[in-house]
């Protein structure tokens, strides 16, 4: 199978490990294992210190799949299937698409949410957001888009890398269109928690939604991208188990430390989750004032959720050349909208990490300098 090149990914593999800094990553800060086994119950201590590095169980270990149940309802253990986050979105997708289907997905976005269709054959009509209107993705464009081989609809909220979220209304028209019109959804949901209102969350797609997958895991909210853990959960057993048995040609199973580091981990999920939210909202303040500031070179919508914002670039340089020039002349990584196949005139800024501070100092500073020549 031949497949296109992953182009944030290969942007990543350029920079990510020998820039100084890091403005554009998308999980909040990560968690040391000291400190997540600090965490740790009686039980999972036991767990941890008598761990066997043998085969897991393909679903996922019991405990953990009936940890991740509770943060649901209308889901138990066996609705959830655990994989690496990404290879959930594979397995997802193959599981439920034929070759012709027709497939609507949120635009910009997380690549393998459409390339995967595309490489199987499906058209897919890419939503994009009203930037005018606080990066919404409107429920009309949905309604217009749909065919008759119309099958999935790939959505993605709260949204990378916007941090849109939508209102209410929008998330409950949505659900009535794909009812009506009988779609699966797929509901990549890796920055759920991360709400800065907690009026604003909304219910996860696989609750409220019988033909829906969600897609979680320990990557983004929790800090903990290095255990490849995330999961599928869906009350649809059937898919469920179509996925399943798709995964014996992938990983076949799942890390065994990593299992148990998340099952510690999600029973502390409010302790992590606050401490991981105060932080964001703390840097978001900052870069509040760092928008104002600089309002003559980028501009930005405040996002809603998250750890990540898609600010527009008032250059004549490209998203491109700007990121270029700021990792490579002062070792501060940006992420250019052209990897999301996005015109060039943004870029993506992460703000999860504890030395946004820092980070955003040396990024000031080098502006200073270059202003005059941008």
């Amino acid at each position: 199978m031949k497949i296109k090149p992953f182009k944030l990914e290969r942007y990543f593999a350029r920079y990510e490990f020998s820039a100084k800094y890091l403005l554009c990553s998308s999980d909040c800060e990560s968690l040391k294992q000291e400190y997540v086994l600090a965490l740790a119950d009686e039980e999972t201590r036991h767990l941890w210190q008598n761990l066997a590095l043998g085969y897991t169980e393909s679903q996922g270990n019991p405990l953990l799949r009936r940890e991740i149940a509770e943060a649901y309802s209308n889901i138990s253990a066996d609705n959830v299937l655990v994989s690496a986050p990404e290879e959930g979105i594979y397995l997802a997708l193959n599981s439920i698409l034929d070759k012709g289907d027709h497939v609507i997905c949120t635009f910009p976005g997380y690549q393998s949410l459409y390339q995967i269709a595309e490489n199987n054959g499906c058209r897919v009509t890419r939503w994009l957001p009203e930037e005018e209107n606080g990066w919404r993705f409107n429920p009309d464009f949905l309604e217009s888009a749909i065919r008759k081989n119309t099958k999935l609809l790939v959505i993605n909220f709260p949204h990378n890398p916007t941090g849109s979220l939508p209102s209410r209304g929008d998330f409950e028209r949505i659900i009535e269109i794909a009812r009506e019109r009988k779609l699966y959804i797929f509901s990549d949901e890796m920055y759920r928690g991360l709400e800065y209102k907690p009026q604003d969350r909304l219910p996860a797609m696989c609750e409220v939604y019988p033909e829906a997958i969600s897609l979680g895991g320990m990557s983004k909210a929790y800090g903990m991208p290095g255990v490849r853990i995330g999961w599928l959960a869906s009350q649809n057993r059937l898919l469920l188990k179509r996925m399943a048995a798709f995964k014996d040609y992938t990983t076949i199973c799942n890390n065994a430390p990593g299992e148990v580091l998340s099952l510690i981990a999600l029973r502390a999920k409010e302790r992590i989750l606050a401490e991981q939210l105060a932080r964001i909202k703390r840097n978001v303040g900052l870069l509040d004032k760092f928008f104002i500031k600089n309002q003559n070179i980028c501009s930005w919508v405040r996002p809603k959720a998250g750890t990540i914002a898609f600010p527009r670039l008032k250059l004549e340089m490209g998203s491109m050349e700007f990121c270029r020039k700021s990792v490579e002349e002062a070792g501060i990584m940006l992420l250019p909208s052209s990897v999301y196949d996005y015109q060039d005139s943004h870029f993506r800024i992460g703000f999860g990490r504890e030395n946004l501070p820092e980070t955003l100092k040396h990024f000031q500073e080098y502006l200073d300098i270059r202003q005059p020549i941008l």
